[in-house]
């Protein structure tokens, strides 16, 4: 909706929340999204500005004028994208490695955000850079990733991220033998003093971190495990197996001194020729934004994971 709309309250509707009301009319927007355009006058009754929690009544008329939406940073580009599933409200991708997921520094063009753009007639307009994006996955991390069409799906799936309520679980590749074949590790991250674009457990301004995992099977030099982050921080599970001194395979920047320690000629080169991390989003599950009931997807490896695998032996 992009031009003014008037709605008449009903006999049955009053005596409600201005916003709690406008919500239940237009379904497509946040209650957030409603209070702030009813606090910035957006929003009129009788033609009078009130507040959000103003009580309606039977027969007035609100006049909803939402302002003008700012426009996108960026330009579609019809990048393919590998579509799990897909609603009204929401869509579920399948993320390859290699693929940054929003514009960035040194990263304008070939973002998943400009594939959505592309794909989609409907996106999310949280944020003008990030259309539709609700949780991110690093460049070289594949797998799954939940994207909002709309401004409330977005809302009601980033509330879950930020509550911890969505289970996620990777399958990922570590140097070393792991001696615990299941734990946690509750280390606190936060931005490398010495490294602005590195997380570290002895960062400025860490905040609280923690990751469950457990092995599913030993490799001659590697530890093949699955992990399920209970928090969100960036770069968390890369760092947290570095704290174990067990790095991802494939990850220069945290685990570089352990793939140049390896013995074996031929993993060394099987490590090098990999070009991305051995970390992949397998499983995703939360509550639809609409019928509020739990679903999940799952994702296999990728073919060039299950080929690294399977040269283990």
């Amino acid at each position: 909706m992009s031009e003014s709309r008037v709605v008449t309250v009903s006999a049955e509707e009053a005596h409600q929340r201005l916003d709690l009301f406008l919500s239940r009319k237009l379904e497509q927007f946040s209650r957030s999204a409603l209070q702030r355009w009813i606090e910035s006058g957006h929003v009129t009754v009788q033609g009078e500005r009130c507040k959000a929690n103003y009580q309606v009544k039977a027969g007035e008329e609100i006049q909803i004028a939402p302002p003008p939406q700012e426009p996108l940073d960026m330009v579609p580009e019809p990048i393919p994208l590998q579509i799990v599933y897909e609603d009204d409200v929401l869509v579920v991708v399948d993320k390859p490695a290699g693929m940054v997921v929003h514009p960035g520094v040194g990263n304008r063009q070939g973002t998943l955000a400009n594939a959505l753009l592309h794909h989609f007639q409907v996106i999310s307009r949280v944020g003008t850079i990030r259309p539709g994006i609700v949780h991110r996955l690093d460049k070289y991390t594949s797998g799954l990733m939940v994207v909002a069409k709309n401004d409330r799906a977005h809302e009601f799936l980033a509330d879950q991220f930020k509550a911890r309520e969505v289970d996620k679980r990777y399958l990922t590749l570590v140097h070393g033998r792991l001696k615990e074949k299941e734990g946690t590790v509750d280390v606190p991250l936060g931005r490398d003093p010495r490294a602005r674009t590195r997380m570290s457990t002895r960062g400025r301004r860490s905040r609280s971190a923690l990751t469950r995992y457990q092995v599913i099977r030993y490799y001659t030099n590697f530890t093949y495990v699955r992990v399920s982050p209970l928090t969100g921080r960036t770069h968390q599970i890369r760092v947290h197996f570095q704290h174990l001194e067990h790095p991802v395979v494939g990850d220069e920047t945290y685990g570089k001194k352990a793939s140049s320690n390896l013995k074996d000629p031929s993993q060394v080169q099987a490590v090098r020729n990999l070009g991305r991390y051995f970390l992949h989003a397998v499983f995703l599950a939360f509550l639809h934004p609409d019928s509020k009931e739990r679903v999940s997807f799952e994702r296999p490896l990728p073919k060039e994971l299950a080929q690294f695998l399977s040269a283990l032996g």
